[in-house]
Formats: structure tokens, C-alpha cells, sequence
């Protein structure tokens, strides 16, 4: 769960807050209702729709989620998980009774272990997770991250380097550049793949 977590509160804090609950929702629908991790990430969904809605003007939808996201969250202590919720249930309160506080300040940001988590804190297989969900979010070619997911992890399962891991981490922690790292995520994966047939064919006769 934890790696879920942390990177759903990553892409949160970069500003996709209707992304981020993809990142959480999977492994919510796995926990028993009413348990102390299904509360949490019950309310951090609700809690970045709200913020979601807010920042398109549904001020109707913000509010009814801002109030049923701090009933989810109420039972929890202060901090949970790593998670700072008291600012979070204040940020909610504030939504529910003015939305539009979103057009007079940014939204607030998750903190995590005591200071806001951001993609450049992800280890591997939290960024894979981030990547993931930002290439179904924003359109990006999400077979051509799976692959360069597999190739990095083979990378990283025999304790080794190549390009894969670097262009993963590029993608996830550099938002404005993604076009272009994704250009050169297609060109390295058409190589590789240009590679293993070579190899392949070697044994054919």
C-alpha cells in the first residue's frame, strides 16, 4: 500500500488532482470497508475530488465531497500512515464552506512524513506506479511505458543500469519535458526491440 500511497500524494502535489486517486483506488477496493487504511485512502480520493471540482468551479460538487471526505477521515489521528491529516480535514472544512478559496490561494499540499513528497522523492516502483497513471491521464503512448517499465525493472532486479530507469524517472519528474522524453523513450524501445530480434534470429535456421 505504501508505495501506492506515495505515489498517489506525488502526483497530487504536482498539481493532477484528478489523477492521483487512480494511484489509490485499485488497492481501496481491495480493503474491507470501515478498516483504518480503507478510511484513509476513502478520504484522500474524496479529498482530491474535491480539490478537483474546486478548481473547475463545480462548487457544488466540492462541497458535498469535502464534507463526506472529512467524515471518512475523522477516526484517524493526526497523522496516519505518514500522512499529515489535520491539515488536510482543515483544508476540507474550508472547502465546504467556500469553494472558491481555491481561486484566492493554490490548493494545499500532502504532506508526507513531515514535508510535501514529490516525484523526485520516489524510489523505482513508486515511479513506475506514477508513470503508469500519468501516461492513461494524459494520453501518452501507455504501452511504450510499460515497456520501458519491464526494461528498467530488468535493470534494476539484476542490480544494473541502462537507459530505461533514467527515461522513467525523466518522465515522472519532469512535467514540462514529457514530449520529448517520450520521443526518446520510443526511439530507445524501437532500438531494444531492433536488438532482441537480432539476437533471436540467430538461432533460427
Amino acid at each position: 500500500m505504501d508505495a501506492a500511497l506515495r505515489a498517489g500524494i506525488a502526483i497530487y502535489n504536482q498539481g493532477q488532482y484528478h489523477a492521483a486517486h487512480d494511484a489509490w483506488e485499485d488497492h481501496w477496493l481491495t480493503l474491507p470497508s470501515g478498516t483504518d487504511d480503507e478510511l484513509l485512502l476513502h478520504g484522500l480520493i474524496q479529498f482530491t475530488a474535491a480539490v478537483y471540482h474546486a478548481w473547475n468551479r463545480n462548487w457544488a460538487g466540492c462541497t458535498g465531497l469535502a464534507n463526506s471526505a472529512q467524515e471518512y477521515l475523522a477516526p484517524l489521528p493526526a497523522e496516519y500512515r505518514g500522512v499529515a491529516l489535520a491539515p488536510v480535514r482543515s483544508s476540507l472544512a474550508a472547502l465546504e464552506q467556500d469553494p472558491e478559496t481555491v481561486e484566492r490561494a493554490p490548493p494545499m499540499k500532502l504532506r508526507y512524513n513531515g514535508s510535501p513528497l514529490t516525484a523526485d522523492d520516489l524510489n523505482f516502483e513508486e515511479s513506475v506506479i506514477f508513470a503508469t497513471v500519468i501516461a492513461t491521464e494524459q494520453g501518452y503512448d501507455e504501452a511504450l511505458i510499460e515497456q520501458t517499465s519491464n526494461y528498467a525493472s530488468e535493470a534494476v532486479n539484476a542490480k544494473e543500469s541502462n537507459p530505461f530507469v533514467g527515461l522513467l524517472f525523466d518522465f515522472v519528474r519532469e512535467p514540462a519535458h514529457r514530449e520529448l522524453i517520450m520521443e526518446r523513450i520510443s526511439a530507445h524501445v524501437a532500438r531494444r526491440k531492433h536488438e532482441e530480434s537480432d539476437v533471436s534470429g540467430l538461432f533460427e535456421e
